[in-house]
């Protein structure tokens, strides 16, 4: 009853909005988006400006609304313009700035104003050092853009080669990223993608950085976005074109560690574009040592001491497809429509040494870890001769199937002929949206947005043994509303407020609890001020949650390390934090400023624990997820980009915030400690398209209520050459080159009524690493992914509780 009434309020929005339209449009035929297109030369050389930058600015209301940057033939074009008057400023270092007044008119869309020329603002050419970069670097009101294809050292790697390179984000060895020390929510052209949801560090890695146009951090999300991230949102934005005709890429890596290789091929006719992409992924098995050593101590005076020294040789295999379609019935209404598929395999054998009070003993392990993803959108798009005015509906099918299997074989003199130990398990995911969004311009500085939005999930963990499978079923129905305004001329305001109910019911077989419902509002606002010579100082405030995904709810038993279970927990509750921030950015002389300052209060911090379990008159350590308590974060964030020359770039990212939790049952503090990360790079072109960039990761030790995991850092290099004028290049890198493993060491200790628990793991991780790169691309590229749908809303976990890396278990 309850999705019923939520898909017709939905379609009650789509009514009412598709009735304001037919009452202000009139019966004109809409016409199709133009474009504008020249050749921009140096007057004295008649040589072509390539990375000239353009800008397109309408004469009624003096506002930048679409731009450019020329190619190595010094060409540009400037797609989906209005019919409208605008002036054209083109401009680059050394050059004086030239502007072209253009008219575009229904009947004559495009125009082509061939060959321009811009004059040199030196008096003799040979004092002029011609250079001209895209900026690498972006401020906007509620978020910080970093245009990944304006760097060029981008070239041969993947989406975890560039999540580094971006300001305010930390991304350890393993490709997992957070945002100011919290969980983040990555999504592709705004949408969710389920294998995104199953694996961050997987999925970034089957995404080539040459298909990466830019990458926002969304520090401040509206009440327009899903209300989960409690850090925030990352949006990766993929390249897009509408260029006629065929057009496509290829990319290819080979190295020590992995293999890569990409294919884009994109098809455009008129207003038709069809659109495909294939990936793959190999990751070579390398031997990854990991040691345990656990400590009990009971009540009753007992102890239980368990020592244990392993390894695994795990490799990993991946592919990912796409295919779409996107159709222009006319300037004013469009429909798109998007399938993507995946799969990755993570497994291999292991073995462990361990000795359990003075007895010792052999485990022979294999685990096999498989993530299956489709991903189905259909979207709709109106817009009205009204400039801003767009209603969009979209829909989408995600579903996904996690096979998990694990065996062990242990020998011991109670057991001399080997005792077997085995399960399975598959989860399978579905997930149905279905949203409407409407914006509304009052006026040129004054906005409304409003929506309406549904998602039901359903997860189920069917299991190879005796326990009981797990049907759990998530429902959540949300509407908002966003105003944007100037107070002044120097002052914008934009705040809203989001609503969400949460339905929740599962089979009690597992569980012991029928259900969970609750509903919750989410209020934003963001208050930013213009300062002098381009700086710019803003305050937000944000309230948000961090609902479990399937990884922390699934209550599948995974015992690869015997004395290590490994278990979600469904009867976790949602974090919800508060949020505030005051940032400031400037611009000087080409170099980038921005620092932040951050509050964050979250309640029902969710945490992996480790406990005792006692089964079969077995003792055992059960690592899972609980809610442990109450947070207090207080932070900041620097950022700076510096160029000593116009070919060398400096870049650096400070990151730190405070780590203090509260429980809420013992009412115990962990006291305050400092968490921090710091970033560094420099990257030199030499000229003639040879590119050479060094880069370096440095965190602290990172606490938790019950442990903490030791500093670590990695460095890297890259050296890279651009061939057929700049439509291909090749290249080599390497990771970690003069340290074979990345030792990490975590120790956690848990105190309860049953006993005391100390634990201590070693992982040798082995990172280094050494590649080549190739790429090529023909044509423009274009990727078409209009959808509106962005279900960022669960707290995502690449593994099962643990993370163990080793032979003994993940």
């Amino acid at each position: 009853m309850k999705k019923i009434l939520l898909s017709l309020s939905i379609l009650f929005v789509f009514m009412s909005a598709k009735a304001q339209f037919s009452t202000g449009m009139g019966a004109k035929k809409a016409s199709v988006l133009g474009r504008i297109t020249a050749t921009v030369l140096d007057s004295i050389t008649k040589g072509p400006i390539d990375y000239a930058t353009i800008s397109l600015i309408s004469t009624k209301t003096n506002k930048s609304v679409n731009g450019a940057v020329t190619d190595s033939k010094g060409k540009l074009s400037i797609q989906n313009v209005a019919p409208d008057t605008y002036k054209m400023l083109i401009g680059f270092l050394g050059y004086q700035t030239k502007t072209v007044m253009i008219t575009t008119t229904p009947e004559k869309p495009d125009i082509s104003l061939g060959n321009v020329y811009i004059f040199s603002t030196a008096k003799k050419l040979e004092d002029v050092q011609v250079t001209g970069t895209k900026a690498l670097i972006e401020n906007k009101v509620d978020r910080m853009v970093y245009n990944a294809e304006a760097d060029g050292t981008n070239a041969g790697g993947d989406a975890t080669d560039v999540m580094r390179k971006v300001p305010m984000l930390s991304v350890d060895a393993s490709g997992d990223v957070q945002l100011r020390g919290a969980a983040v929510r990555v999504l592709i052209n705004g949408k969710p993608s389920g294998t995104m949801a199953a694996s961050v560090s997987d999925a970034l890695k089957m995404i080539p950085a040459e298909q990466i146009k830019s990458v926002e951090v969304i520090t401040s999300p509206s009440a327009k976005y899903d209300a989960e991230g409690s850090g925030g949102i990352i949006n990766i934005i993929t390249k897009k074109s509408n260029a006629q005709g065929v057009s496509g890429s290829v990319n290819a890596s080979a190295g020590t560690r992995q293999n890569n290789g990409a294919f884009n091929l994109t098809a455009k006719t008129g207003r038709l574009s069809v659109n495909t992409s294939l990936g793959a992924n190999v990751a070579y098995a390398q031997n990854s040592k990991t040691e345990f050593v656990t400590n009990t101590t009971y009540l009753n005076g007992t102890t239980d001491n368990i020592t244990q020294s392993g390894y695994s040789k795990w490799g990993r295999s991946g592919y990912n497809g796409s295919f779409g379609v996107d159709y222009d019935f006319n300037a004013y209404n469009n429909i798109s429509s998007n399938v993507k598929a995946s799969r990755f395999s993570n497994g291999g054998p292991g073995a462990s040494d361990y000795v359990r009070n003075n007895i010792p003993a052999t485990t022979i392990t294999f685990m096999d870890m498989t993530r299956n993803n489709l991903d189905w959108n259909v979207d709709y798009k109106k817009t009205t001769k009204k400039e801003g005015e767009e209603f969009t509906i979209s829909g989408q099918l995600s579903t996904g199937r996690t096979p998990t299997v694990f065996s062990n074989i242990s020998t011991s003199p109670q057991f001399p002929n080997g005792k077997f130990l085995g399960s399975e398990n598959t989860a399978k995911n579905n997930e149905y949206t279905g949203q409407t969004d409407y914006t509304y311009p009052f006026s040129k500085t004054t906005i409304l947005e409003v929506g309406a939005k549904g998602i039901f999930r359903n997860v189920k963990s069917q299991y190879g043994n005796l326990q009981g499978d797990f049907d759990y079923n998530q429902d959540v129905a949300a509407g908002y509303g966003v105003i944007a305004f100037d107070l002044t001329k120097k002052i914008k305001f934009k705040g809203g407020v989001r609503a969400e109910y949460t339905s929740i019911d599962f089979n009690t077989q597992t569980s012991g609890i029928e259900k969970n419902n609750y509903f919750n509002l989410f209020p934003s606002l963001i208050v930013s001020e213009s300062l002098a010579k381009g700086g710019t100082i803003k305050f937000s405030y944000n309230r948000r949650v961090q609902r479990p995904s399937e990884n922390f709810l699934n209550p599948f038993r995974n015992e690869s390390n015997q004395f290590n279970v490994m278990q979600g927990n469904p009867q976790l509750n949602p974090e919800l934090s508060h949020n505030l921030e005051l940032g400031y950015s400037t611009f000087i002389k080409g170099s980038v400023i921005n620092a932040s300052l951050f509050y964050r209060s979250t309640g029902g911090v969710i945490e992996s624990a480790i406990s005792t379990l006692v089964e079969n008159d077995t003792t055992k350590v059960l690592s899972s997820y609980i809610n442990v308590g109450r947070a207090q974060t207080y932070g900041l964030n620097l950022f700076a980009s510096y160029n000593p020359k116009p070919k060398w770039t400096l870049m650096g990212n400070f990151s730190a915030n405070t780590y203090e939790v509260t429980n809420t049952i013992s009412n115990l503090s962990t006291g305050t400690f400092l968490n921090y990360s710091i970033f560094g790079r420099s990257a030199y072109g030499f000229g003639k398209g040879y590119n050479f960039e060094l880069f370096g990761v440095a965190t602290s030790a990172r606490r938790t209520f019950q442990g903490k995991t030791d500093p670590f850092y990695f460095y890297g290099a890259s050296f890279k050459k651009d061939l057929f004028k700049k439509k291909g290049s090749i290249g080599i890198n390497t990771l970690n080159p003069f340290t074979k493993d990345l030792h990490i060491k975590t120790v956690n200790n848990s105190t309860s009524a049953v006993s005391t628990i100390f634990q201590s793991t070693n992982i040798y991780y082995p990172l280094r690493s050494f590649g080549i790169n190739f790429s090529y691309s023909f044509g423009k590229l274009k990727f078409t992914d209009k959808s509106k749908i962005k279900n960022d809303d669960s707290k995502q976990g690449d593994q099962q509780p643990g993370n163990n890396m080793g032979g003994m278990g993940n």
